[in-house]
């Protein structure tokens, strides 16, 4: 009895440790085929948590000074190319445009007499009247005349173009960001103002270069954007760029001071999206995004 109750006690120690070895064959067997299909997987695509979004800034500055008499625009405000975004107080320009078209007048006026100098002269040049020495004094004097009234225009031209410049416009198409003016403000020649944001948008990725010798322009890309999660944008690889983001700081690396240590560079490349995005998710330059691009 107690040697069959030893038997039957054994089996049920068997059957688990039978269902253990099973277990841990199918889990070792998953592991596998999951290390086998991410080593293909891996193998055929690159990715990179070191990218964002990219797109033309164009900053806009005045061409003249003065104090700001109006301003048509607000931050983040949609606008189109060549519409007005500010006014410059215009009344110091408008009176240099009357100068110069004085000036001109008159600069006019003396190349006109000095014109009918010249003419009146040669008659008396032929008579034997005046000397060859006055009669080439009036034509020089001729000259210069002409050359005043020449620059008296050129400078009647300039005067109205600064007139011009009084009217702000927007450079292309976007959105106002980095609105620095505001009404009774002075700005200066080169100033920033505000900057306008165009709809064209990309991806800047900073790749290895130990993953450059698999990417080429055309690779199709998956765009995963941070903001908007289970969102997936579409695009291809444009082009890479001839050189390290080190390279292009503002401070690079200097290698011949014999403390070098060779890291693995990072390599910006361009990748643009096959479809605009939609209005529902918009893109803001400087977002974080996960590219993949299928290499293979």
């Amino acid at each position: 009895m107690n040697s069959k109750a030893s038997v039957t006690a054994k089996k049920p120690k068997s059957s688990k440790k039978n269902l253990v070895i099973i277990l841990s064959a199918v889990v070792t067997l998953m592991v596998c085929l999951g290390g086998v299909g991410y080593y293909f997987y891996a193998s055929s695509h690159t990715s990179s948590d070191d990218a964002f979004i990219d797109g033309h800034a164009i900053a806009v500055s005045p061409k003249v000074s003065g104090h700001i008499l109006k301003v048509y625009i607000d931050d983040n405000q949609a606008v189109k190319a060549g519409e007005l975004l500010a006014e410059i107080d215009s009344r110091d320009y408008m009176t240099r445009c009357d100068m110069a078209q004085a000036n001109l007048e008159s600069a006019q006026a003396k190349a006109a007499q000095a014109g009918e100098d010249v003419v009146r002269y040669k008659k008396l040049t032929l008579n034997d009247e005046i000397s060859k020495q006055d009669m080439e004094h009036v034509i020089v004097k001729a000259h210069v005349a002409n050359a005043e009234a020449l620059a008296a225009k050129a400078a009647l031209e300039q005067a109205k173009l600064d007139l011009s410049y009084t009217k702000i416009y927007a450079p292309a198409k976007g959105r106002v960001t980095q609105k620095a003016l505001e009404e009774g403000a002075f700005v200066q020649i080169g100033q920033t103002i505000l900057t306008v944001v165009t709809p064209e948008r990309w991806v800047i990725a900073n790749l290895k270069e130990t993953d450059l010798k698999n990417i080429a322009p055309g690779q199709p890309v998956t765009i995963a954007v941070d903001a908007y999660p289970g969102k997936i944008f579409k695009g291809h690889v444009d082009s890479v760029q001839r050189g390290t983001g080190s390279r292009f700081s503002l401070l690079p690396a200097e290698n011949a001071t014999g403390n070098y240590i060779k890291i693995v560079q990072r390599v910006p490349v361009k990748i643009v999206f096959d479809e605009e995005p939609d209005a529902g998710h918009p893109l803001a330059l400087g977002m974080s995004v996960i590219p993949v691009i299928k290499t293979k």
